[in-house]
């Protein structure tokens, strides 16, 4: 009984990104939905961040999953789908910056505070707080920017850096190194 109980779990653990792109190929139908599922609310959150307009970033995000389905054929299996689809994110967000003719992110606030049992005292500095770090984040140079956005906001790996960015690691890391010490200087002054 005991050897039936890790196939039985097998079954329940979600498919793979590489499997799911699979069955989609295959002509399953429900595929793509599981990948958009899986997907779409962290792309929002990336492309609403790095462009501060949300109904414009629902828009790229749709524009991120059509470019998926047409070219899913041309993804290397033998890397990984969450560094693809950032990057088809990424550029989407970089030509929707080159095309307001604007050379820095705006990122919203990224603290969101909704406790209702939070003194209106603690919600103004947090909220502050949330402000702050946004402006501080919003004026570093867009290399530095990308990179820490990426890494600090997304929580990425160095080497999924350098893959969605087209940096080497080298270069991932002293961009993120440099781009932590200009926030530092930055948000300082505000802290105090």
């Amino acid at each position: 009984m005991t050897a039936l109980a890790p196939v039985a779990a097998r079954r329940t653990l979600p498919a793979s990104d590489g499997r799911l792109a699979e069955r989609h190929l295959a002509g399953d139908p429900q595929a793509f939905g599981a990948m958009v599922d899986r997907y779409q609310t962290r792309l929002l959150n990336f492309i609403n961040r790095s462009i501060d307009d949300r109904d414009r970033a629902e828009d790229l995000v749709q524009e991120v999953f059509v470019r998926v389905f047409r070219h899913l054929h041309r993804f290397d299996r033998t890397k990984k789908f969450s560094t693809w689809i950032y990057t088809i994110a990424s550029n989407l967000v970089k030509n929707e910056l080159r095309s307001r003719g604007r050379d820095r992110l705006v990122l919203r606030p990224m603290l969101e505070f909704e406790d209702a049992s939070t003194r209106p005292d603690d919600l103004f500095r947090r909220s502050h707080l949330a402000e702050n770090v946004a402006q501080c984040v919003s004026r570093l140079p867009e290399a530095l920017r990308s990179v820490f956005v990426l890494r600090e906001l997304e929580g990425k790996t160095y080497q999924d850096i350098a893959e969605i960015t087209g940096c080497n690691l080298g270069t991932v890391k002293s961009r993120l190194s440099r781009a932590r010490s200009c926030f530092a200087q930055l948000i300082t002054p505000l802290l105090d």
